[in-house]
């Protein structure tokens, strides 16, 4: 009698054994989604942001250019004028891309990923 009793109570405790595993582990699954879409959506987002961003430099760039060209009257300077200025302007971000790119992007993800 008494190890019938304690071979059903071994057994239930199996059966809530595993059910915690399994819930475990469909949360975890469900957590895991919800980190990788969060991510997911914010690279889409920054990478449409930057494709417009990009769009509108174009067009400026080529506005300036003529304009540093009519300035000049050669279109050569003028073009070659708005490239050094972008050489300039890129060799500054590789001077500080630790704390304009690396920071904010870790912290974001940190965010993401830490805080919920």
């Amino acid at each position: 009698m008494a190890f019938d009793e304690l071979k059903e109570h071994t057994e239930n405790i199996q059966d809530q054994t595993k059910e915690y595993i399994e819930k475990n582990l469909s949360y975890y699954k469900l957590l895991a989604f919800k980190m990788a879409m969060k991510s997911t959506t914010l690279i889409f987002k920054f990478t449409l942001i930057l494709l417009c961003i990009c769009m509108v430099l174009l067009f400026c760039s080529i506005a300036l250019a003529f304009a540093l060209a009519k300035f000049f009257g050669s279109y050569t300077i003028g073009f070659l004028c708005v490239g050094l200025i972008y050489l300039l302007f890129t060799g500054l971000l590789f001077l500080v891309k630790d704390k304009i790119v690396e920071g904010p992007i870790l912290e974001k993800f940190s965010e993401i990923f830490f805080n919920e």
